[in-house]
């Protein structure tokens, strides 16, 4: 059945536009987002016919849609047409945290200790069928709000499942699925259950076309679909650009989302930043010393601990920097439900702290470390960056690279892994590093703080000018105009 007022546009995500809070009078406040998503859909104008299906991700969201119904006030969203789902919590637990979060996350990125985990026993099984209920939820919202021949994007890891169930539902509507993340390899995606992989793999190529953040990402996945599923890839140049699998041919795209320039330049100068900028100056103890920057989620694929060790090896390598320049490290707690990255949280502090003891004067603390998620101070941060620091395990683009040149006041030597999306568009201008290696990322971080100032300022205008080739609206209409939208 479909919706009397059909959406011709329709994007699906875990998280939506707007997040809802449960107040201690029973009240409930709203708070918009931002990101590509919402610069996007803003740019297809509100004429479009657009919707975005979402999940309520707490209480106070579930609340809102129990009071409001699941459709939100656009006065609450900034104007975006939002369908807000509220899925059982214990279903939504078990796909967010149990699956999304605790298994494709890690597959994605690599991160399982091997000897140890993955096991996959009864109790995923249950927590799979979660994650089909999850998925089947946004499907039926999604064929019911849809007008005919409706393009629909569907984003990431939590919904890999949409595309093939909604195709079963409404053959007629033009469907889309971006990967936000990384895609694994083949032997690292094997680790899954070889009817679970299938499963994900159809469900991924039921999408008409499939997007990834770089063509290695592309590659990856063309490469699972034709060892698990036997397809059928077309190439050109050596790039995958189509899956053919069971009947049914799934073209590939690429689009690496970019920097909102305007956005992070006008935002950078309000007088929030200003102030802490100043703060952030006090605390580093003057503007003769240099800054190394870093600013992360404790998330564990952001490998900000060996980024630590980098920066001890550093100061002990090169004793010349004592005194000279400070670490101003942001890591903000993530996904502490989970007990693996709490405890990451608190080895992030320990060996901060371990670094300040051993090299730490009266006059000099060598890591500044803040954990309470501020914008305005990460801002601040990257306007005052001397070097930054990005050396991801693995990450599917990474905007924190994209970022900081385009704000940085006077030029950012960037320290980048290899193994980060952004890798792809930056690597050229960028100190690129094994994220692994502790003694290499301490020299690459050692060249960056020798860069003469000239050819910083020069790496840094080529650094921003790759950043922001494709900004979050033209990166979201440029999908949209390939699904033929």
């Amino acid at each position: 059945m479909v919706a009397e007022q059909a959406a011709q546009v329709l994007v699906a995500s875990n998280r939506g536009p707007v997040s809802h809070t449960l107040q201690e009078d029973g009240s409930l406040s709203a708070r918009r987002g931002g990101g590509g998503l919402v610069s996007g859909l803003s740019a297809i104008g509100p004429d479009a016919g657009a919707l975005w299906v979402c999940a309520a991700l707490g209480d106070g969201d579930r609340e809102a849609v129990r009071r409001r119904g699941t459709r939100l006030d656009p006065a609450e969203t900034g104007g975006q047409h939002v369908r807000m789902l509220d899925i059982d919590p214990d279903v939504f637990a078990d796909a967010y945290n149990g699956i999304a979060n605790s298994v494709l996350w890690f597959v994605h990125h690599l991160l399982y200790q091997t000897p140890l985990e993955p096991s996959f026993d009864a109790a995923f099984r249950a927590r799979w069928t979660s994650y089909e209920s999850y998925n089947a939820a946004f499907a039926d919202a999604l064929a019911e709000e849809a007008a005919e021949g409706a393009a629909v994007l569907v984003q990431d890891y939590h919904l890999c499942l949409v595309p093939g169930m909604l195709r079963r539902r409404r053959p007629d509507l033009r469907i889309g699925h971006f990967s936000h993340t990384p895609w694994a390899p083949v032997d690292y995606f094997r680790l899954l259950p070889d009817d679970i992989a299938r499963q994900l793999l159809r469900g991924m190529l039921g999408a008409d076309r499939a997007g990834f953040l770089t063509q290695r990402w592309a590659d990856a996945f063309a490469a699972c679909a034709a060892e698990v599923l036997d397809g059928e890839v077309d190439s050109t140049d050596g790039a995958s650009d189509a899956v053919t699998c069971e009947g049914r041919t799934t073209r590939l795209g690429v689009h690496g989302l970019g920097a909102d320039a305007d956005f992070l330049r006008e935002r950078s100068h309000r007088p929030d930043v200003v102030e802490r900028m100043a703060a952030l100056r006090e605390q580093i103890g003057g503007r003769e010393r240099r800054v190394v920057v870093r600013v992360d989620r404790t998330e564990l694929s952001k490998n900000i601990v060996r980024g630590l060790h980098a920066y001890r090896q550093l100061l002990t390598d090169h004793p010349e920097w004592r005194g000279l320049v400070v670490h101003l490290a942001f890591a903000y707690p993530s996904r502490q439900d989970l007990a693996v990255y709490r405890d990451y949280t608190d080895e992030v502090q320990r060996v901060a702290g371990e670094i300040n003891a051993e090299f730490g004067t009266d006059a000099w603390q060598p890591v500044v470390l803040h954990v309470k998620d501020d914008f305005a101070r990460s801002l601040a941060a990257y306007r005052i960056a001397d070097v930054a620091l990005v050396n991801p395990i693995r990450d599917g683009m990474n905007l924190v690279a994209k970022e900081v040149p385009v704000i940085s006041d006077e030029g950012c030597a960037l320290v980048l892994s290899r193994e980060a999306g952004a890798y792809a568009e930056l690597g050229e201008e960028a100190l690129v590093v094994n994220p692994y290696d502790v003694t290499g990322t301490a020299e690459a971080l050692h060249q960056a703080l020798s860069m003469a100032p000239g050819e910083r300022a020069e790496r840094t205008k080529r650094l921003a000018a790759a950043a922001t080739s494709l900004p979050p609206q033209k990166w979201f209409l440029d999908q949209l105009n390939a699904l033929g939208g």
